[in-house]
């Protein structure tokens, strides 16, 4: 588990659904959960594989946070803020430099704390919303109903 995680309920943005799984690429949609592990489907094949607790790690991403000044900030507001303000400020590639990676994270979360979020954490959370934005998976609970 990542430093700069926290666990939280999310509202706005339905991320839910959403958790990255260790070992394998990409973010994986849970179909289903048992008691050695969860069955998971593959957004871009729609297969579906079940994935055992001995062998994987789980990341689910609606009860992740990041590490704010004052405390923490869940992962769906920051995935809206990305959202939000792609025309003006888009995402820097993953593999930026560190200091590209802490202007860009600075322009979407200002009172991030540096001191335990890292830019391997960055260059995660910019994967993920890439790898949902790219399939339109990103989106409000309003726009759902």
């Amino acid at each position: 588990m990542l430093s700069f995680f926290t666990f939280m309920q999310s509202n706005t943005m339905n991320i839910e659904p959403y958790v990255a799984v260790s070992g394998m690429p990409g973010i994986y949609k849970i179909v289903n959960s048992r008691s050695n592990g969860l069955v998971v489907e593959d957004l871009d094949s729609g297969k579906v594989k079940f994935c055992p607790t001995r062998k994987h790690q789980f990341t689910p991403l609606g009860t992740v946070a990041i590490y704010t000044l004052d405390d923490t900030e869940p992962l769906n507001v920051v995935f809206q803020t990305m959202l939000d303000k792609q025309s003006s400020l888009p995402p820097v590639p993953h593999n930026s430099k560190n200091h590209e990676l802490f202007e860009y994270f600075e322009g979407i979360l200002p009172n991030w704390d540096e001191d335990r979020v890292y830019a391997s954490d960055i260059k995660k959370i910019i994967k993920w919303y890439n790898f949902l934005n790219e399939r339109n998976l990103l989106t409000t609970s309003d726009e759902e109903e």
